[in-house]
C-alpha cells in the first residue's frame, strides 16, 4: 500500500504526530528507507519503528485518513479491474486499520496488514499481534488468496516497490516494480516508472481507448 497505492509511508506520518519528538520522523524514515532497499531485515525494522510509536493514540489511524494521498490512477485501476472481473488484494507492511479503510474505499477484495496492539488506554503498546507482514508473509498471503479464489499463479500480477515485496513478486506470474528501489527494479519481471498506476493496464495489452472505456463511471 505505502508508496504504491498511496504516495506516502504511513509509519512516517504517525512518527510526525508524536509530540515533542520533531526528529522522530527523520529517524523512522531512515529505517524505512534502509528496509525498503533491503539493507535491513523488514520484520526487525518494523518492530523497531513500531516501538518508537509506543504511547501514540490509536485515534490517529482515523485522523490520518484525509491525509492519505492516493497515487494517481489507483482508483481508476481498481475500478477497471473490477469491471474485468479481476480479484484484487492489498498486502501491506503497514497498519490494518488504514489498510482496511483504504481497501473499502477503493473496492479492493482482500486487505492484509499488521495488527498493532492497542492498550486499554487507547494508545499503541509498541507490539504487533500475529506475524509481521514482511517478505515471507506477503508471499504466503498471495499464495493463500490465489488458492482460495481458484486463480492459477500464472494469472497473478503482483506490484511492489520495496525489497520486502520481492518474494511476493517472484511467486506471481508477473511481478511489476512500481517506481521501485534499485534492487527491485533489477529483479522484477517488468518495471513501471511513471505517475499513474493505470499504466499497469498497458502491460495487460489494453490500448488507451480501451482503458478510457474501462474507467468510465
Amino acid at each position: 500500500m505505502d508508496s504504491t497505492l498511496i504516495t506516502q509511508e504511513v509509519i512516517e506520518l504517525l512518527a510526525a504526530a508524536v509530540p515533542g519528538r520533531p526528529e522522530l520522523r527523520a529517524r523512522v524514515a531512515d529505517i524505512t528507507r534502509r528496509a525498503m532497499h533491503g539493507e535491513l531485515e523488514f520484520e526487525a525494522s518494523f518492530r523497531e519503528r513500531l516501538a518508537l510509536l509506543r504511547g501514540l493514540s490509536a485515534d490517529l489511524f482515523r485522523d490520518l485518513r484525509p491525509a492519505l494521498d492516493l497515487t494517481p490512477g489507483a482508483a481508476d485501476l481498481v475500478r477497471a479491474l473490477r469491471r474485468l472481473g479481476v480479484k484484487t488484494a492489498v498486502l501491506s507492511g503497514g497498519f490494518q486499520p488504514l489498510t482496511d479503510w483504504l481497501a473499502a474505499r477503493l473496492g479492493i477484495d482482500h486487505a492484509h496488514a499488521n495488527d498493532v496492539v492497542v492498550g486499554p488506554d487507547g494508545t499503541l503498546t509498541g507490539d504487533v499481534r500475529g506475524p509481521v507482514v514482511g517478505r515471507e508473509r506477503k508471499r504466503d498471503l498471495l499464495l493463500d488468496i490465489a488458492a482460495r479464489e481458484g486463480v492459477d499463479l500464472a494469472q497473478v500480477v503482483a506490484v511492489g516497490d520495496g525489497a520486502n515485496d520481492l518474494l511476493m513478486m517472484a511467486a506471481a506470474g508477473l511481478g511489476v516494480a512500481w517506481n521501485a528501489k534499485p534492487r527491485v527494479q533489477m529483479e522484477a519481471d517488468a518495471r513501471l516508472n511513471g505517475e499513474s498506476l493505470l499504466d499497469l493496464l498497458f502491460l495487460f495489452g489494453f490500448t488507451s481507448d480501451e482503458i478510457a472505456m474501462l474507467i468510465q463511471e
